[in-house]
């Protein structure tokens, strides 16, 4: 998960804060980064999700208000668990599918509770580790 960059260094994603209207603060967005010009640009895979997720907020009038990006995307998810320490021994096929089984096991229980749109939630993370999958090489 790596670009080269306008001046010609390599770019790497990073997990960052993105700050929208000085009040709402989006934690673990993947972004690439550059460590020759500080260039940064949010993952491409990712920007229609976070987007969106811009759009449907409303800022604060007074505390900023926090959000954690792994919780609305699946790649972000990942990336996140990937590089958490207690994880950097496994491999990242193994992450994938057991994040798979998790949300298969909540579909099933979403299912059983008859709780449609929490299902539909489900599925739509299991859509996003299928795109993600077929344009990025996980393994």
């Amino acid at each position: 998960m790596q670009k080269q960059c306008h001046c010609g260094e390599t770019m790497t994603v990073q997990l960052r804060t993105v700050i929208y209207e000085k009040k709402i603060e989006i934690g673990h967005v993947p972004v690439y980064c550059c460590s020759g010009c500080s260039a940064s640009v949010v993952y491409p895979d990712v920007k229609n999700d976070l987007t969106e997720l811009i759009a449907g907020l409303h800022p604060p009038s007074s505390d900023k208000l926090k959000i954690s990006f792994e919780d609305v995307n699946e790649l972000a998810y990942l990336i996140k668990k990937a590089s958490d320490k207690e994880h950097w021994n496994e491999p990242l096929q193994q992450i994938i599918d057991d994040r798979i089984n998790e949300l298969l096991d909540m579909l099933l229980l979403a299912q059983s509770l008859q709780d449609g749109r929490w299902a539909e939630q489900v599925r739509n993370k299991l859509r996003q580790i299928s795109s993600y999958s077929q344009s990025v090489n996980f393994t």
